[in-house]
């Protein structure tokens, strides 16, 4: 089994112990990705606006593993409040048109620095 770290400048850095992404054996398992800007390193405010960059710096990192959200094949969607779930479909269905990928959604008490909502995803690498 292979094992390789991903990393790209055009996602957040992790702000802890862990690789933006695992790629092995065909697969990327990419870390959850919160709605902040790579640049400023804050996050973006609202909601609508946290989901558009969390999809946006979940793209970025499955770019630099080889792949992309066509080949996204699982995600995981953590929200704080799950009253907004048709809010997040809105904008989500726009980036995973044609067949879309299986999905969890799950509300949790909080999220890393004060985040919405975060998006961690499985890809295969063609």
């Amino acid at each position: 089994m292979t094992r390789e770290a991903v990393a790209t400048a055009r996602a957040p850095a992790a702000v802890g112990p862990y690789s933006q992404a695992i790629k092995t054996d065909g697969l990327v398992f990419a870390s959850g990705q919160l709605g902040l800007d790579p640049q400023s390193g804050t996050l973006r405010a609202g909601l609508e606006e946290q989901t558009q960059q969390a999809l946006t710096n979940l793209a970025a990192v499955l770019e630099a593993a080889g792949t992309g959200l066509q080949d996204v094949v699982k995600t995981t969607i953590f929200l704080v409040d799950l009253s907004q779930f048709g809010v997040v479909n809105r904008i989500y269905a726009t980036a995973f048109n044609g067949v879309p990928p299986a999905r969890s959604t799950v509300q949790v008490a909080a999220l890393p620095l004060g985040g919405l909502i975060e998006i961690e995803a499985i890809a295969v690498v063609r």
